[in-house]
């Protein structure tokens, strides 16, 4: 077995959707950065990354790398998942937060679930993801960023 953690952080920002799990959350700010900026994702990618020792997102998916502008991050997801296949390692969960103070997460949390667990091909009860706040303390607490973690739980496939 093999556990790695991942985190991420985007600035939010006028004119940008805000994409979290793969769902567009209506919300007058959207994340900033090179993809679509899919904090939670990128968070639980760089997990299953970390898991096998395989560097990070910025390695394989480089904001340098003008194939991945505005890239959407649940194809990112497939990608890291052909990845980790191919180790010979299949994910047993995945444990996230997303931290941000605005908006409210909780309507939006079942169909993260459900985007992710299907790209991922595992059961629901293999994903968890809580939003939390920060108490108005920080860069999310002040509404300036969100943040996303991540840890994820992979065995052997063979």
């Amino acid at each position: 077995m093999r556990i790695g953690i991942g985190y991420d952080i985007h600035k939010l920002t006028e004119n940008r959707d805000l994409i979290l799990g793969g769902v567009k959350i209506p919300y007058e700010l959207g994340l900033l950065g090179h993809s679509d900026a899919d904090v939670l994702v990128h968070a639980i990618i760089d997990s299953m990354l970390g898991a096998l020792a395989l560097r990070d997102i910025g390695y394989h998916f480089p904001d340098t790398d003008e194939k991945y502008k505005n890239a959407n991050s649940m194809n990112l997801l497939s990608e890291t998942l052909k990845l980790i296949k191919n180790e010979g390692y299949k994910i047993v969960n995945i444990d996230s937060n997303i931290i941000c103070q605005k908006p409210k997460l909780m309507n939006y949390i079942d169909e993260m679930r459900k985007n992710i667990s299907q790209v991922l091909n595992i059961e629901l009860n293999q994903i968890s993801i809580k939003a939390k706040t920060n108490e108005k303390m920080d860069s999310t607490g002040n509404g300036i960023a969100i943040v996303a973690n991540a840890v994820c739980l992979l065995e052997s496939d063979v």
